[in-house]
């Protein structure tokens, strides 16, 4: 069974800088679980068949406006009836007066009523994406989270593989870390994997030798970073003589995370290899890819090996 994630109001609350005008309970003890926003157009004309009450409310000026043209009784009878549905938040967005009949059935039916200042599409785009950050599906993978040149490369190998060495000689080479040893990674959307470090580990290495480090107090801001998207997995894995590695590229390998099929690549780790460097040329790599340009594939042309159907005979490397 899916595990359900929640965010307490509070955090909404905090983030978006909403005036409360009434609460039930505390805050921080309203939870909301439903990532879908509504405006309640339909229930206020009275069409309530597929109503959500787990999803949080915005009404705007065009709500208010259709509240407006009714008599003080059918207005009331329309409010209460919305809010006895008992909704999880109702935001007013524009700062924007409302009859007190409002207030009043929130109150009675003990929903939480806030007002915002932000126009109503552009609160409803920011709530939107904010609740799929806080709700999405997620997994906690063993692994170090750098961000190389704009790319999200997620670093992963068995313990001792050189992960974190790796980290540190990319950061010091001016790219930043968002996660090491543990990164927790998050479904956004249907196309997009964002990784972050847990909040208690944010920050911290760990280098065998050196023991604990904090990437932030000793490379500066600009060293670290909380959130990246996942472009690229790269695996890291000690050299086996007796296996074949790629070594032209052309075949696009790719792992599936939560259900998204990430890029992925084996960079095999030995004495002398600079794992660091292979890693900016890999994520630069994966940009070219991204925009088209495949440079074995060019290659292959170059030699004429490219055959009738698009195919290209390259055994011999």
């Amino acid at each position: 069974m899916a595990t359900k994630f929640i965010v307490p109001l509070q955090k909404l609350i905090k983030i978006f800088n909403l005036e409360v005008l009434y609460l039930p309970k505390e805050a921080g003890d309203i939870s909301i679980s439903s990532p879908e926003i509504d405006r309640p157009g339909l229930p206020l004309s009275g069409f309530f068949d597929y109503f959500d009450n787990q999803r949080i409310q915005i009404m705007g000026k065009s709500e208010l406006a259709f509240l407006e043209q009714f008599d003080e009784a059918e207005r009331a009878r329309r409010i209460d009836n919305y809010f006895a549905n008992k909704p999880p938040a109702v935001v007013i967005t524009r700062n924007l007066d409302f009859p007190p009949r409002i207030r009043d059935a929130a109150e009675k039916n003990e929903v939480a009523l806030l007002r915002t200042s932000e126009g109503t599409s552009s609160f409803l785009a920011a709530l939107i994406a904010e609740l799929n950050v806080e709700l999405a599906p997620r997994v906690t993978r063993h692994g170090v989270l750098v961000e190389v040149y704009g790319e999200g490369i997620l670093l992963m190998g068995e313990s001792g593989v050189g992960k974190s060495e790796a980290a540190i000689e990319l950061v010091k080479r001016g790219h930043r870390l968002i996660a090491d040893d543990a990164v927790e990674l998050r479904r956004v959307s249907n196309k997009s994997i964002v990784g972050s470090s847990p909040e208690n580990i944010r920050h911290f290495m760990e280098l065998r030798g050196v023991g604990i480090i904090n990437a932030r107090r000793l490379f500066g801001i600009g060293a670290v970073k909380m959130t990246e998207k996942i472009n690229m997995l790269v695996q890291l894995e000690q050299w086996d003589a007796s296996k074949v590695y790629d070594r032209m590229g052309m075949n696009d390998e790719y792992t599936d995370v939560l259900g998204i099929q990430i890029p992925s690549l084996t960079i095999p780790v030995k004495p002398g290899r600079n794992i660091a460097i292979i890693i900016e040329v890999a994520a630069m790599n994966n940009r070219q890819k991204r925009m088209g340009y495949n440079a074995a594939q060019e290659l292959l042309e170059k030699l004429g090996m490219v055959e009738p159907d698009g195919g290209s005979d390259w055994s011999s490397f």
